[in-house]
């Protein structure tokens, strides 16, 4: 399932912004998740999502800011950002589970599809 990010965009502390993640087949079976990857620092998980949106798992520095949706008619994931900080600024990447999907899992190597990455930049 080939996947492309859009919607990265230079904004100011405080606001939000929207980015999405559009497969080019149907995704509706794959367990999604975002990642993102600060300046110089490692790809850190940020949301996963499962195929019927049951399960939803933040990590602890985005929960109550992010929300990670989907809309398998479209097979598009997006993820809300509100209230972004400057230590939001990464590159976003979706990725779709491919390996040890049954449970959560936010190990990387699980995830076999990955997008090319959109830039978002929080200014202060």
């Amino acid at each position: 399932a080939p996947l492309r990010e859009s919607g990265g965009r230079l904004v100011q502390t405080g606001d939000s912004l929207k980015i999405s993640c559009k497969a080019s087949s149907p995704f509706h079976n794959y367990v999604m998740a975002w990642f993102r990857q600060p300046p110089g620092k490692e790809r850190e998980f940020v949301a996963y999502i499962d195929a019927l949106e049951h399960l939803i798992v933040y990590s602890d520095s985005v929960k109550g800011r992010f929300t990670i949706s989907r809309d398998n008619g479209k097979d598009t994931l997006y993820l809300q950002m509100d209230s972004l900080k400057p230590e939001d600024t990464a590159v976003y990447f979706c990725a779709a589970c491919t390996r040890s999907c049954q449970d959560f899992t936010k190990e990387q190597s699980n995830y076999g599809y990955w997008g090319q990455g959109t830039q978002v930049t929080v200014s202060t």
